[in-house]
């Protein structure tokens, strides 16, 4: 079988940017489609069930955004990182900052003995580095290398931002759809009259139902899509995607972590297992085919 071609990283960079990009885009398209729908079933109705949402949405996510570092720390129970106990650690960080010209983020220990990592914080001036106990233990220091480049890579990329903005865009498509729906049990038969009033009516029902589903998915795509990107930054940052190969190699055998669900995201490989369409990772084996041929 004829070998697939060789890779360049800064093509991976830019056509995985593209694709998140494109996926956003629907996100946004089946929220506006969505509004539109309901407000041809319900009239001015519409706007309340649309502020409501946007409320509700900004509030909730824009306060865990901007304590998302807090938030993700205190959920894992981790610790300060301090250079005398954990010099290579702090050195190999260092020169990463150096090398991708981003400021020192705060470096943190989890105590676990499974090799993972992840990065939170809302910018590179508020972010931090959490690894694994077992990451420090169990990977040489080219394999760990490869893990922090790759948490570099979010931070370098925005990626707390960009996830928080689809985030917004689907608590608004949830909360609209739920209220809608709610909405139909104390309407009864006061809606819009007319046969073109309850195709809308069924129409506005049907994507109330499926837009939430929808764009999950979508969510979970774009997330997929932001991993190869920071796998293809952070062997930008190294020049070699050997390190970030091995530490996804031993991270094959990792158990599951028992970890909040919502910072389960964050890690450098999902915690738990599921089917990929419902995950938030690409597959280890995927990701490191394509950092094979780069």
């Amino acid at each position: 079988m004829a070998e697939k071609p060789r890779v360049s990283f800064y093509s991976e960079i830019a056509r995985n940017k593209r694709n998140s990009v494109f996926l956003i885009i629907i996100v946004a398209l089946v929220l506006v489609g969505l509004i539109y729908v309901i407000g041809l079933a319900i009239g001015a109705d519409v706007f309340i069930i649309s502020i409501l949402a946007i409320i509700i949405s900004l509030v909730y996510i824009l306060v865990s955004y901007y304590n998302s570092d807090k938030i993700a720390i205190a959920s894992v129970n981790a610790r300060p990182a301090p250079y005398q106990e954990y010099r290579q650690y702090h050195n190999s960080v260092e020169g990463l900052s150096l090398a991708s010209g981003l400021p020192m983020p705060k470096l943190y220990i989890m105590n676990n003995p499974q090799i993972n990592a992840f990065a939170s914080g809302r910018n590179p001036q508020n972010a931090v580095i959490c690894v694994t106990t077992g990451a420090l233990e169990k990977l040489n220091k080219q394999e760990l290398e490869g893990v922090l480049a790759h948490e570099m890579s979010h931070i370098a990329n925005y990626d707390i931002k960009f996830m928080t903005l689809v985030a917004v865009m689907v608590g608004m498509i949830a909360i609209i759809s739920e209220i809608f729906l709610r909405s139909l049990w104390f309407r009864g038969g006061n809606n819009r009259e007319g046969k073109s009033g309850a195709i809308f009516m069924l129409i506005g029902i049907a994507l109330a139902i499926l837009a939430p589903i929808l764009v999950s998915l979508v969510q979970l795509a774009v997330s997929r899509k932001r991993e190869y990107t920071a796998d293809a930054n952070a062997v930008k940052f190294m020049r070699t995607p050997t390190g970030l190969i091995g530490a996804l190699t031993k991270i094959k055998s990792n158990s599951e972590m028992k970890v909040s669900g919502a910072v389960a995201p964050l890690f450098l490989a999902k915690p738990n297992k599921s089917v990929e369409l419902f995950q938030t990772h690409p597959s280890l084996e995927k990701r490191i085919e394509v950092l094979r041929r780069m």
